[in-house]
């Protein structure tokens, strides 16, 4: 840069001397002014006993990473070169703002057309695989083969690898990922705090001719998805569908065209997970623990912990449960007044074991307390604590009592008793603490 005309370049010198000298001596990020509010979490471990994550080894995430694995990133591009395609190698990535997965290496957001290949239309799809026309046959032929070819370029994008012994933080407000589906897959000791993750929004969803009796629209992917995942540790999150809420979507062969699958889904054996303090909103699916009633090979995994967190809006699955061992505690459940599909909360599935304690409730009148457990082959359930709309409730008794002769009836016979877990509180001290702080944005302060 040339000087002005007549001035000398000496005193510039000086000040940008002084200001790096300034800068050397500056105190460190933490405590800078305000930084007391967003602190620096990206080396914190679960503490021993919360929840069935603390068992083994505890999960301590990218705590032990060393500073050249240490990153603040702020597009995908730098996210996806942080994850290293799901290394094991520990590694604590902070995230700066909100991250659009669905985007182009330059950045730029991409369209479902954009990803569209192989002649792929929606209305040439719909046209061919009408069940008037196709009948009850899976999908098969060119518009289904183009939907997958086109399906697979935009998981090329959105599907992001968390590797074994990662931290993924927030690095301040707002931090989070927007179109991504993150994959724990066949790793360990990970950790997922304090970011807003939310619509992981499929282009080219499938039609299943056979699913429910009347054939259902089924989407790829979940926002985070652990499959074979063992000690994980998800904190202060906000899972939605933020933007495109699936109620917008249109009907299609009598059935909502679904652009989202799973908020959270444990599955394929993970084991030793605990969800704390975090918020589902706004969505139909919201946890599934447990992917199949013939998946035997899970028997003895999928022990999960779930307790301070608020589930708001959703339909179901808060959770539903197959073989796991899953402690449900000091959790909030809020049921919106035009909730007019509201299905359950708790769902007891097939060889699953639940103890449901101190958790509290809250619907319009239209939703009875009958409403909120239900079950498919499951038997096990225990319930202590909880309250609905203000007031105690036996949630086993009441569903024995309500699907007398057209079910089977639960028992509170689990076979294990919680240990691993922190104070529980009443429900409705719970419910005003997770009001207040649970989500994202809120970890540690």
């Amino acid at each position: 840069m040339r000087s002005a005309p007549g001035r000398s370049r000496v005193p510039v010198r000086l000040a940008l001397a002084a200001a790096l000298a300034a800068a050397l001596t500056a105190v460190p990020a933490s405590a800078q002014p305000g930084a007391e509010r967003y602190p620096d979490l990206s080396r914190e471990v679960l503490p021993a006993g919360d929840g069935w994550a603390a068992a083994g080894s505890g999960t301590t995430g990218g705590a032990a990473a060393d500073p050249a694995h240490v990153y603040t990133v702020r597009t995908r591009a730098e996210l996806v070169r942080a994850l290293d395609g799901g290394s094991a190698t520990p590694k604590i990535i902070r995230i700066a703002g909100t991250i659009d997965a669905d985007t182009d290496d330059a950045g730029r957001r991409l369209s479902c057309a954009d990803h569209a290949t192989d002649g792929y239309r929606i209305e040439e799809y719909l046209a061919a695989y009408d069940p008037r026309v196709w009948g009850a046959a899976k999908p098969s032929g060119p518009q289904e083969d183009a939907r997958r070819a086109s399906a697979a370029r935009q998981a090329e994008r959105v599907v992001l690898a968390v590797g074994s012994n990662t931290t993924l933080i927030g690095a301040g407000p707002g931090a989070g990922l927007r179109g991504a589906a993150l994959q724990i897959e066949n790793a360990e000791n990970v950790i997922v705090r304090d970011l807003e993750l939310a619509d992981a929004y499929d282009c080219f969803p499938v039609w299943q001719p056979n699913s429910g009796g009347l054939g259902d629209w089924k989407s790829a992917y979940d926002t985070l998805w652990l499959r074979g995942a063992r000690n994980v540790w998800v904190d202060h999150v906000t899972f939605s569908d933020k933007g495109h809420p699936d109620a917008a979507e249109p009907t299609y062969f009598g059935r909502n065209f679904l652009r989202h699958d799973g908020l959270l889904d444990i599955t394929n054996g993970s084991d030793l997970v605990t969800v704390s303090w975090s918020r589902f909103a706004g969505h139909d699916k919201a946890m599934l623990i447990g992917n199949g009633d013939g998946v035997v090979t899970d028997r003895g995994k999928l022990r999960v912990t779930l307790h301070h967190n608020e589930f708001t809006g959703v339909v179901q699955r808060a959770p539903r449960v197959r073989f796991g061992q899953v402690h449900v505690y000091n959790n909030r459940y809020v049921v919106p007044e035009d909730a007019h599909d509201y299905r359950y909360s708790l769902g007891v599935s097939t060889e699953s074991a639940v103890v449901a304690e101190h958790n509290s409730f809250t619907t319009p009148a239209h939703v009875e307390a009958a409403d909120l457990v239900k079950s498919w082959n499951g038997t096990a359930f225990q319930a202590r604590g909880n309250v609905f709309n203000g007031y105690p409730v036996d949630l086993l008794t009441l569903y024995n009592a309500y699907n007398s002769g057209s079910e089977r009836d639960l028992t509170d016979q689990v076979g294990w008793t919680p240990v691993l877990h922190g104070p529980v509180e009443s429900a409705a001290a719970a419910d005003r603490a997770v009001a207040r702080h649970a989500g994202a944005g809120r970890a540690g302060r």
